[in-house]
């Protein structure tokens, strides 16, 4: 088998000062001054070395933040808090494997929850008992923000996959708060506050964020599942197996059976689109650490193999690259053949697509969102 990838603390740089430039993940909503200085300071790719770096910075904008908060400045205050944030979170990325990434990955939703308290209307942070097997959580925590003015609105449930978890998909949820939709972030199984490890049955952890929902004030009748990466994969399983709980459901660049192939997964061993730790991080889904745990798990989740793909579903989306290297595109193309009928959209690019894709996305959810709304 092929080596893992490894790269240079020059290549690293480069790296970072491209996804900078294009604004890809890991950098969405951060200072881009503020950043370029900090790749250009990066002292290492160790973990110590780059989780104590971001770390640092976002401590910088943690302190800063609080000053303004006791001055009454509150915008002011609220993005200091998101930058803090945006550097913590750089320093758990891309999974936080070792202790130090594990204490930037405590400061990251530290900040998030200061910055987004200060929103209107402000986040709600939730925590509900989850009744787990033995050696598993006990609760399961999620984030809900709503759109300003709108009472029992839908609600679009988001989580993205390996790398970016509930509170990275916060941002991106705001296109579908603009349209008057609530959204939901929680995290995928085998990441952040997942009470369980990625698995066969894994599903069952939405099963007390449902039970929230219909005694929330939103509107739990008019509720959609968008997965983001490997996420897409659990939003495309819930469109089977919890489709009376669901009005429709994206997945966006998620696997669905040829992605958990050991051929697939020897392919992109070495994808371009992380940064490092890329086995490290798909390994510790399912409790593993080396590229071998991942293979040896990877088959278990295939809705092909669990006779899934078949049966009938809420409406689905699935939407990708035509190019991705991390995912199989051609997933999509199998998943057509099999269950009730599907939309489909390729986007040109690699992993997840480039161009409209969340629009795309955004138009398809409001269309089933909004039908039959009185």
């Amino acid at each position: 088998m092929s080596a893992d990838l490894t790269r240079t603390l020059p290549d690293a740089k480069e790296w970072l000062r491209t996804h900078l430039a294009e604004r890809r993940n890991p950098f969405n909503a951060i200072d881009e001054t503020a950043a370029r200085h900090a790749i250009e300071t990066l002292p290492g790719t160790d973990p110590v070395s780059w989780a104590g770096h971001w770390s640092g910075i976002a401590t910088d904008y943690a302190d800063r933040a609080t000053t303004l908060q006791q001055a009454g400045e509150r915008e002011a205050a609220r993005e200091a808090w998101w930058q803090a944030y945006q550097f913590a979170f750089l320093g758990r990325y891309p999974s936080p494997v070792h202790p130090a990434k594990l204490d930037a990955y405590g400061l990251a939703r530290t900040c998030f929850a200061h910055a987004t308290a200060l929103d209107d209307p402000a986040v709600e942070h939730v925590t509900v008992p989850f009744r787990g097997r033995e050696g598993e959580g006990d609760s399961i925590t999620f984030h809900v923000a709503r759109p300003r003015g709108v009472r029992r609105p839908p609600v679009v449930m988001m989580w993205g996959g390996i790398d970016v978890w509930k509170e990275e998909t916060y941002a991106r949820g705001r296109i579908l708060r603009e349209r008057g939709f609530a959204t939901l972030h929680l995290d995928m199984p085998g990441v952040g506050q997942s009470p369980v490890l990625a698995g066969p049955d894994a599903e069952r952890q939405w099963d007390p964020v449902f039970s929230w929902l219909e005694s929330s004030d939103l509107d739990a009748s008019r509720c959609a599942a968008l997965g983001l990466s490997f996420g897409g994969y659990w939003a495309m399983k819930l469109a089977h197996t919890h489709r009376e709980r669901l009005i429709a459901a994206v997945n966006w660049g998620g696997g669905v059976h040829l992605t958990f192939q050991p051929e697939w997964q020897e392919k992109s061993r070495n994808a371009s689109s992380y940064l490092m730790d890329l086995m490290a991080a798909r390994a510790r889904i399912f409790g593993g650490r080396t590229f071998e745990d991942y293979v040896a798990a990877c088959p278990g989740l295939s809705l092909l193999d669990q006779g899934v793909l078949d049966r009938p579903s809420a409406p689905l989306l699935l939407v990708n690259g035509i190019d991705d290297r991390q995912n199989s595109a051609e997933d999509i193309h199998l998943s057509l053949r099999h269950g009730d009928p599907k939309t489909a959209r390729l986007f040109p690019g690699g992993h997840m697509g480039t161009g409209p894709v969340m629009p795309t996305v955004a138009d398809w959810l409001t269309t089933r969102l909004t039908q039959g709304a009185s």
